[in-house]
């Protein structure tokens, strides 16, 4: 799954996962995993993580591809928000093509650069039990305040349309590269993000079913 921050790409894979019953796979919850367990590529991780420093391409894929193994995996599963670069991208091809597999779908959640800063800014958040809202599309049924625990609701820094400017312009340095990237493979299938959320969902299984 490709997509900006705030493209609703995660949604979509939870969405996929459920359909198909097979697992949505992110690299935080892989890292998380392995850490947790004490395994000698969490450990490793942990290394780079505990000095504040980006985990080396070969050691995410590795993560990644290990996560593959795990019985859950034999009837597919979606990436979300991994590969992020052309490095890793290649890194992956290499390492499925050496076990028969490949990425099938390369699905892009397209959404413009405006519409996505003013849906980030609208979002609020409970710090206190962690709910969210959406000041337009999912309002608190009292406004700034928490539905479920009566707290106030913040705009949250990652939110805020200078932050998530930035956000969007590492997004088009880094990650944008890997639409071109998968065109030429020929993979790639580009749905509407800007639609409700069942209907981008309707035309992404419409792509995979075809």
């Amino acid at each position: 799954m490709l997509g900006a921050p705030g493209a609703g790409k995660g949604t979509q894979a939870k969405k996929l996962a459920d359909k198909y019953n097979i697992p949505h796979i992110s690299t935080g919850d892989i890292f998380r995993a392995n850490i947790k367990n004490g395994t000698e590529l969490g450990k490793k991780a942990q290394v780079y993580m505990d000095q504040g420093l980006l985990v080396p391409d070969e050691l995410v894929v590795d993560l990644v591809v290990d996560r593959f193994k795990d019985a859950d995996c034999k009837d597919g599963y979606v990436l979300d928000g991994f590969p992020r670069t052309i490095p890793q991208a290649e890194a992956l091809d290499e390492a499925l093509s050496k076990s028969g597999e490949r990425i099938e779908y390369a699905i892009d959640v397209n959404v413009a650069d405006e519409v996505i800063i003013d849906r980030m800014s609208g979002r609020r958040a409970c710090l206190n039990c962690g709910a969210t809202y959406h000041v337009v599309n999912i309002p608190p049924k009292k406004e700034g305040i928490c539905d479920t625990c009566g707290k106030s609701l913040v705009l949250r820094e990652d939110d805020k349309p200078e932050t998530v400017k930035k956000r969007l312009a590492v997004y088009h340095e880094q990650t944008q590269p890997l639409i071109d990237y998968y065109i030429n493979k020929g993979i790639l299938k580009s749905v509407d993000g800007t639609k409700t959320m069942d209907e981008t969902f309707h035309e992404i299984v419409q792509v995979i079913e075809m």
